[in-house]
């Protein structure tokens, strides 16, 4: 452009227009859309003027509203030469490039964009003509190169720069017509001098020209993919044609059913190819041979699979806490430990290797325990029983070969829930058996270790399934059954039996309702008083749990719905006397203290499965050569704690005033009642050595006493389990004191309350503690109250007694 010209235009104020991914370049034609009002308004000032406009680039395409800051300093001043407006509101136009500008001064609060523009000229060149014609050779080069292999230039683009021969224009034109990004192009725009600008211009084709060899390269592999796809379908679709004819259109829409519910699986791409390899061969099969319905039951089995399809979990604590609270009485402990589990998942939801055991007797809830957690993560649940099971294969599944072949419990537990991250019970882990066709402990060893289950691989399936998602919950009876190896993958929870408090409050929140609607019962025609339950509970039932005693509500609820069906009543109350009229006599005595203070008869605790009992020991002196009798179905424990006390009782004779002779001048007989029901373990040690001076003294046992602890020949008192079931059962008895060992005393926090108020624990750690509280001085008598009468004594057995 002439001097004249440039001093025309310096500093004069234009519309200014955006551009969005474009960029204007002096003496080329360039076309677009305008959409923005601003900048359809610019068009038009311009217009209503002399044609030009200022174009300049913004750095972000998606700011809407341009500020000077969002837009680059150099841009082009442009003429328009054509504006055509489109039916939607859009305008097209036809602008030619004139000169590189910068502006000053933007104004953005008006109706469009407007701004003093100052154009700059080309920085003059100074190297000599031989290096320009160099550098343009150059240029050339590289865009031969560059056009060679792009597919997108224009033959007479390749025409026009290789009969130009002025640097500049050269550059702008190159950099105009490839398509290379915005910021690039806005970059060779920037460059004043013609060298620099060639210089850039080189690096940009060259790096250009590598970006379209490498495009070249995966366009070339993916058309190869494609034509194979397409040769696959096209052979494919040569199958179906054949099948429809000799077995008609079911069998080739079955093949491509399979084919579509394989792509629609959440699965990798391994897995869906061994799929799809397994459709084709279903493909080439006979409709009717038997291993093609082979081949079809595998092919269904693994499509139902839950691959990576994962429920969405969220832990609430108290939310779990409320759940707990509606669904079981008691069991405290329980539900602290499942509720630091449950909190650990909520802090870790990816978290792996948590599988707890539950162990406890029949019928205390332990699979419903696993339900309610399900519910509490918000995890599908399954159920997979394992008693009985002795073949490996229920675990692991049977190879497909087989006739009637199946996937093992594990696999369809999961299908079944339809997640890969359900909660799956394993019921009865404690009745596993193995034979000569494999252990199922060993092959659960794989299932409950995070280590492994992850590619757990069951023998009909043979793909690796992800079970580390899952959670697993165990439940046994007795976890001494349960193989070393399994168990110590697992935490071992244990669920006691419940009390006689627990139970009846388990049967007045829940098996009443339950037995009541079950039986189309309400508690308006319908009452089943708290003296009712409580005679259930005491002489009709003797369990652990409450199954029995669910049984016995139901045989009440059908008696009474009996009666108001046949219209011999409208509304029934259940008294403790009605008990015995519908269910017949009692099948349990009431287990009660004597009625008076025996010599060598004193009152026992044992624990049984279904919770604790009052053991009577008897214990006789007689004359004879020092035998010892010990009968009552004894263990050889229980045999055992009957010598260590003998050995105690001769060990301090003299201090009890017993004759130190007395083992070779007197039969011992040891009796525990119950005769028929076995008996063993340590605890009744004390017991017996109290029993045992009683006889030997003549001292009668206070009656409203019990006791239990192992005892040593020294006389020591040693822990024992069970004290929560054993202190019910003196409860229940009637008895007033229960002297334990004092290892025990932590213990007594875990007992119920309202045998803590009607019961008095007095932890011992010598078994002298026990005697000279439980039995009475020879010389003592009682008064009509059954209490001792302290005018009787003297005062140093009156202070004795009082201790």
């Amino acid at each position: 452009m002439s001097t004249e010209n440039l001093s025309a235009t310096r500093g004069k104020c234009y519309p200014v227009l955006a551009l969005r991914g474009l960029v204007a370049f002096p003496n080329m034609m360039l076309t677009f859309d305008v959409g923005r009002k601003k900048s359809i308004k610019a068009i038009t000032a311009a217009m209503e003027t002399n044609q030009k406009i200022y174009l300049v680039a913004q750095k972000d395409i998606a700011v809407e509203d341009p500020q000077d800051a969002d837009l680059y300093k150099i841009g082009c001043i442009a003429r328009v030469r054509q504006v055509l407006k489109g039916p939607d509101g859009t305008v097209k136009i036809l602008v030619e490039g004139k000169e590189r500008a910068t502006h000053r001064n933007l104004n953005t609060k008006g109706s469009y964009l407007i701004a003093d523009i100052e154009p700059l000229a080309d920085k003059p060149v100074k190297n000599r003509e031989i290096y320009k014609e160099s550098l343009a050779r150059r240029v050339k080069s590289e865009f031969e190169k560059y056009a060679a292999i792009s597919k997108v230039i224009a033959p007479d683009v390749v025409m026009t720069v290789a009969t130009t021969g002025d640097l500049s224009f050269l550059c702008d034109f190159i950099a105009f017509s490839i398509p290379a990004p915005f910021d690039d192009k806005q970059y060779i725009l920037e460059q004043l001098s013609p060298v620099g600008r060639a210089k850039v211009l080189v690096e940009l084709l060259s790096k250009e020209r590598e970006i379209s060899l490498i495009d070249s390269k995966i366009s070339e592999k993916t058309r190869l993919h494609i034509d194979e796809n397409q040769r696959e379908y096209y052979l494919r679709e040569q199958i179906r044609s054949i099948n429809e004819e000799l077995y008609g259109d079911a069998a080739a829409d079955e093949i491509e059913i399979y084919f579509s519910k394989i792509a629609a699986l959440n699965c990798s791409d391994e897995i869906k190819e061994k799929l799809n390899i397994e459709v084709q061969k279903l493909g080439k099969m006979p409709s009717g041979s038997h291993e093609g319905t082979v081949a079809r039951n595998w092919l269904d089995t693994c499509i139902e699979l839950p691959w990576n399809l994962e429920v969405s979990t969220n832990v609430d604590i108290k939310r779990a806490e409320k759940i707990l609270e509606r669904d079981f009485y008691g069991m405290k402990k329980v539900k602290q430990r499942i509720l630091e589990m449950l909190s650990v998942y909520s802090l870790s939801p990816s978290i792996t290797g948590q599988i707890i055991c539950l162990v406890g007797p029949p019928g205390v809830g332990k699979t419903s325990i696993g339900k309610t957690i399900a519910e509490c993560m918000g995890r599908k649940f399954a159920r997979v029983s394992l008693g009985g099971v002795h073949d490996e294969a229920e675990i692991r599944g049977h190879r497909k070969t087989y006739v009637g072949s199946m996937p093992g419990k594990i696999i369809n537990a999961v299908k079944q829930s339809g997640s890969s991250n359900p909660l799956i019970l394993l019921d009865e882990i404690d009745k596993l058996g193995s034979d000569y066709k494999g252990d199922p402990s060993a092959a659960l060893l794989e299932v409950l270790d995070p280590e492994q289950n992850c590619s757990f691989v069951d023998n009909y399936i043979e793909i690796p399934f992800d079970l580390s998602r899952a959670v697993f919950i165990t439940t046994a009876n007795n976890a001494d059954t349960i193989p070393a190896p399994l168990l110590d993958r697992m935490e071992v929870i244990e669920l006691g039996s419940y009390t006689r408090e627990e139970k009846f409050n388990i049967a007045k929140r829940h098996l009443v309702a339950a037995q009541l609607k079950r039986h189309a019962l309400s508690p308006k025609n319908c009452r089943i008083t708290d003296e009712a339950i409580y005679s259930l509970i005491d002489f009709y039932t003797r369990e652990a749990g409450v199954r029995k005693l669910q049984r016995a509500i139901a045989s009440v609820c059908s008696k009474v719905a009996k009666r108001i069906a046949e219209g011999s009543a409208t509304k029934v109350t259940v008294k403790a006397k009605s008990i015995e009229e519908m269910l017949g006599p009692k099948k349990y005595k009431p287990e009660v203290i004597l009625e008076n203070d025996e010599v060598g008869i004193i009152n026992g605790l044992a624990w049984t499965a279904v919770g604790g009992e009052i053991m009577q020991l008897e214990v006789a002196a007689l004359k004879g050569t020092g035998k010892i009798e010990l009968t009552g179905s004894l263990g050889d424990v229980m045999k055992e704690s009957a010598l260590a006390a003998i050995s105690f009782v001769r060990a301090n004779a003299e201090k009890y005033g017993i004759n130190a002779d007395f083992y070779k001048e007197n039969d011992i007989h040891i009796h525990a009642t119950e005769a028929a029901v076995p008996k063993d373990g340590p605890s009744a040690g004390v017991t017996i050595t109290t029993a045992l001076i009683s006889a030997l003294t003549g001292r009668e046992v206070r009656r409203d006493i019990a006791m239990t602890g192992e005892i040593t020949i020294r006389g020591r008192v040693l822990a024992i389990g069970g004290l929560k079931e054993k202190s019910m059962a003196a409860y229940r008895g009637g008895v007033k004191t229960v002297f334990i060992p004092k290892a025990n005393e932590p213990d007594i926090k875990e007992i119920d309350p309202a045998v803590l108020e009607n019961v008095t624990f007095i932890p011992v750690s010598k078994v002298e503690e026990i005697i000279d509280a439980a039995l009475l001085p020879n010389e003592v008598t009682l008064n009509d109250e059954h209490k001792i009468d302290m005018s009787a004594v003297d005062k140093r057995q009156a202070e004795r007694i009082r201790q």
